[in-house]
This record gives structure tokens, C-alpha cells and sequence, in this order.
């Protein structure tokens, strides 16, 4: 009975963020989750979709970006995964129980096996978390086993909190009483299995990866870099992803436009971004293809923590100012076309404890005569000089909104504000996680799971694998673990709002709007549903 009441506080948290996405619809006849009906189709049917040329060799303890992401969830299985309404749903775990607040027991199905033969055990998932962790592997996902005991950010240790019970059963051991938030963490990409081969190269595997997904390489030459990845279905997945089509196609896209001109030209099926020039237009020019939906997608740009004139007192003041300065009602409106929601915490409307009305949000308010008064504050400790700057990729669809708020800032404070363009997304990255950049830079954040916690930690936490000014505050990671380690629904969500209150102040990012997902699919295509992430669920698509 304890582990049933642990279990289901934390459930309460997610289901109250699913009720509130399922209750918005897409553009035409799609439903409550942007779902559209239609028949079987072709169940050898290729599908084409839009995506982009990942950051690294996919290695799921190693990738946090969408475009390796969509890859990896499609060729991997998890112990779970989460539907299109954002439920948490077992795949190759039997069970997941929280026996207390710091341990977990998982039993994985039998006969599970991933495409290269070799049968998948309790083994397959410790292995993998270990070489994740592991110090000297330096891995982009590290952070997301900090809570297992065993842990060590700073040199090479073993996850000690990992026990093999038998063959198809471990139990997991947390460093702090936060069981019942962690195990709905287990759908993320970064619990995904390794079978042994990978562990002989583990770069080489990244080229070729061998899951146990609902798909899989189609081939060795599959993945085509800058171009396109092939995946075909894999039949000896028995997991809930039933594959309905053939295969998938993802192919890289250099823009937006481009994905957006080969929907209307019907060489790609589904595309789930719509390029900004077409936000006026899409909705009648796909009409009932057309998907506009909320998704859990905060947006923002960060400004390194160690920038000139952005540390200490100066910083804060400016951080406030440029914040300030930001008209974000007018640029969701022109810009946008009312696709973005202007941010009032760091969070998303779709998920539960969202709030509009938290203490020190007035920064996000456009106000010019303020934004000028604290600017000329921070003048009288440090005279400014240079140009602000915004880095952002230009295959993503980002110039337009970066020079709007450039010349907001502009405007308001009187001083030079201009975008600085990298040729792509992993270009940016790479200078980013190098901490090679000097200027600000966008960011954001589409959720890995449905939580508040997930918005907060991986980007604000001292030390997280996707803090990308390296911020700490000790009070903040004090109410963060406060929340994490709660099983009251209403008290950890007051926990993450006061950690919120603190980020309202430092300003480590600086907050700018919600998104939508804005997305189509192409005459004959049925069944396209818009998770509650804003990712389509692939397997359910069909043609024909």
C-alpha cells in the first residue's frame, strides 16, 4: 500500500498535464490529441518525414536533441514509454514498482531481443546506465542518473545503486528519496538498453546502432549523413508500438521552407514545423492536414554565465533589463501568427503546476521605461560597450523572431542588438557545449516527460547535463530535490513554483514564449497523431 500511494502522487502530477493537452484541438478534423482517422492503408507504405542531421553518432546516453531523438525513439524500447497524451506505458518492463521513496524493482519481459539476436536482460539496461554515468565517457546524458546511488559527476565511479537480481529483474537504489518522480523518467531516451556489442566501439555502434525498437536500420548504409536516415519495421518488436507502415524515411532538412514545399509538392508525408513565412497561410492552404495544438515546448535564449558585463549585480540588472525590453505580445502576434503563447514561467501550459501569476514574472512584461532605468543602473557600475548578440541556427527557422527581438531590444535600450547566424543546429551545438560562444544564444526546452521537474533540472540544476551557462544557485537545488522527493502533488508543485520565483531573478535564460506544434501531412496520408511532445507517433501513420 505505501509503494501504491508513492506511485500514484506522482501519477496525479502527469495525468493532470495530459487532461489539460487532450483538451486542445488541431486544425481541421483532427481530435482532442491532433489525431486523424482514416483506414489501414498500405502496411508496406514507406513513410517520409522531416527532421534533422543529429548532433552526434546515436548513442542514446549521449543525445539530447530532437533531431537524435526522433531517430532513437524509433529503433530503441525502453522499459516504458509515453504515449500520445503523455501516459507513461510499460514496453520491455513486466513491472516498475516503487518499493519506497529511494527504491525500485523492474522485471523485464522475457523473450525480448534486439535485432542483432541477442537477447535482452536486466544486464542490457545496467550496462547501458553505467557506461551513461561513467565520468570518462563524458556522455551528454550523465546527469539523468545523478539520483542512483553510486553516482559521481567529477571522476569515474559505478553506479553502486544498480543490483542484478536475475536475468530479467534489478532493483534500483536513489541517492534521495525521489522514487516516485524518477521512475516517470524511465520513457526517456537515456534509459534505452545497449546490447554488448556496442560497449566494443562505442562510436562505431553510434554509426550503426542496433536497437530493439518498433524500427530499425534499413541497412548499414542507412543513415545517409546531411541527407536522410532509412528505418524499416522491425517484426520482432512485441512491445505496445505496433508498427502500421512499412518504414520511416526521416530526411534532413536545411530549412523549414524546403520540408514545407515538398509537403505541398507531396514528396514528403508529414512535417511537424511549419516555416514561419507560412504561418499566415498553412492552416487554409492544408486545411483539414493543418495541425495547430499546444506541445510542451518552452522557448528562450541564454546568455553565457560568465559573459562580460552579465556577471554579478551588473548582470542580474541587465538580464532584467533585456528581458524587459522584449515586446513579446507584438512579435507572437506578427511574427507568430499567434502560434506562440508569450512565457509567463519556465514551464508549459500543458503541463500541470503551470502558473501565470508567479512573484518577480513582471520581468517578462514588456516595459520600456524600466528596461532603460535598470540598464542605466547597471552603467553606473560598468559602461556597456559592444553589440548584443543572439546566436541561433539558421536550418531551424529562427532568423525572423531573432531579429524581431533584437531590434526590440534595440529600440528600447539604444544599443546594438543584431542575430549571429550559424550554418546549423550542430554547429551551434558544438560551440555551445564547448563553451566556445560569447554571445547569447537560443535555446529551449521540449520535454523529455510530462512534469514540471523535467523543465527545471536538466537545464537549471548545478551541473545538468543540459545547463548551458553553467548556473547555480544552491536555494534553487534545494527546492527542486524539496519537489522531487514529494509524494503531496500540491506541495511539490508550490516547490518547483518558489524554484521558478528564483530563476524570475537570475534570469539564467531568458524566457520568450510557449510553442504550438504546426505541422501537416499530405493528401492520402491517415492516422497522424501529434504527441503530447509535439512528435508525431510514427508507427501509427499509415498511406495509401
Amino acid at each position: 500500500m505505501k509503494s501504491t500511494k508513492i506511485a500514484l502522487a506522482s501519477l496525479a502530477l502527469l495525468t493532470a498535464g495530459v487532461i489539460a493537452l487532450s483538451g486542445c484541438s488541431g486544425g481541421g478534423n483532427s481530435g482532442g490529441n491532433g489525431t486523424t482517422s482514416g483506414g489501414s492503408g498500405d502496411a508496406s507504405a514507406i513513410i517520409k518525414v522531416n527532421g534533422n542531421e543529429p548532433e552526434n553518432p546515436l548513442i542514446p546516453t549521449n543525445t539530447n536533441e530532437v533531431g537524435g531523438g526522433k531517430i532513437l525513439d524509433s529503433i530503441f524500447a525502453g522499459l516504458a514509454y509515453y504515449d500520445g497524451k503523455g501516459k507513461l506505458v510499460n514496453d520491455m518492463a513486466e513491472s516498475i514498482t516503487v518499493d519506497d521513496p529511494s527504491n525500485l524493482t523492474i522485471k523485464i519481459k522475457k523473450g525480448e531481443k534486439f535485432t542483432n539476436g541477442q537477447e535482452l536482460t536486466a544486464d542490457s539496461f545496467i550496462n547501458a546506465w553505467k557506461y551513461g554515468a561513467k565520468f570518462s565517457n563524458k556522455q551528454l546524458n550523465s546527469s539523468w542518473f545523478a539520483d542512483i546511488d553510486g553516482f559521481d559527476a567529477e571522476k569515474d565511479s559505478d553506479l553502486t545503486g544498480l543490483t542484478k537480481v536475475d536475468d530479467q529483474t534489478f532493483t534500483v537504489k536513489l541517492n534521495s528519496p525521489v522514487a516516485a518522480d524518477w521512475s516517470q523518467r524511465l520513457g526517456y531516451s537515456a534509459y534505452y538498453p545497449l546490447p554488448d556489442v556496442a560497449f566494443d566501439d562505442m562510436k562505431a555502434f553510434g554509426e550503426h546502432p542496433i536497437g530493439n525498437g518498433p524500427y530499425k536500420l534499413a541497412s548499414d548504409s542507412a543513415w545517409q549523413h546531411d541527407v536522410q536516415i532509412d528505418l524499416v519495421k522491425n517484426d520482432d518488436y512485441t512491445g505496445g508500438r505496433q508498427v502500421k507502415n512499412g518504414g520511416l524515411t526521416i530526411k534532413f532538412y536545411a530549412s523549414q521552407d524546403s520540408a514545407y514545399a515538398d509537403l505541398q509538392a507531396g514528396n514528403v508525408d508529414v512535417i511537424d514545423a511549419i516555416p514561419p513565412s507560412a504561418f499566415a497561410t498553412f492552416e487554409s492552404d492544408l486545411g483539414d492536414r493543418a495541425v495547430n495544438q499546444p506541445a510542451a515546448i518552452f522557448q528562450s535564449f541564454s546568455i553565457p554565465g560568465d559573459a562580460a558585463h552579465f556577471t554579478g549585480q551588473e548582470g542580474e540588472l541587465r538580464r532584467q533589463a533585456i528581458s524587459l525590453a522584449i515586446n513579446r505580445d507584438q512579435i507572437t502576434k506578427t511574427i507568430f501568427n499567434s502560434t506562440r503563447t508569450p512565457a509567463s514561467d519556465f514551464t508549459s501550459p500543458v503541463i500541470n503546476g503551470w502558473s501565470d501569476s508567479l512573484t518577480g514574472a513582471d520581468v517578462l512584461k514588456y516595459n520600456a521605461d524600466k528596461a532603460k532605468q535598470l540598464w542605466a543602473q547597471a552603467d553606473g557600475m560598468s559602461k556597456w560597450s559592444g553589440t548584443f548578440q543572439i546566436a541561433y541556427n539558421a536550418d531551424g527557422g529562427h532568423k525572423e523572431w531573432v531579429d524581431a527581438v533584437s531590434n526590440s531590444i534595440k529600440n528600447t535600450l539604444g544599443i546594438d542588438a543584431s542575430g549571429k547566424s550559424y550554418v546549423d543546429f550542430a554547429t551551434l551545438r558544438a560551440d555551445v557545449n564547448a563553451r566556445k560562444i560569447k554571445t547569447a544564444f537560443r535555446t529551449g526546452w521540449q520535454a523529455d516527460y510530462p512534469g514540471m521537474y523535467n523543465f527545471l533540472q536538466p537545464l537549471y540544476s548545478t551541473g545538468a547535463s543540459s545547463n548551458d551557462t553553467d548556473y547555480a544557485n544552491k536555494d534553487f537545488d534545494a527546492l527542486l530535490a524539496q519537489g522531487a522527493s514529494s509524494s503531496d502533488q500540491k506541495a511539490a508543485i508550490a516547490d518547483y513554483q518558489k524554484a521558478q520565483e528564483i530563476l524570475l531573478k537570475d534570469l539564467p535564460a531568458i524566457p520568450l514564449w510557449y510553442s504550438n506544434v504546426t505541422g501537416g501531412y499530405a493528401e492520402g496520408v491517415h492516422n497522424v497523431t501529434f504527441g503530447w511532445n509535439s512528435v508525431p507517433l510514427y508507427y501509427e501513420i499509415t498511406k495509401g
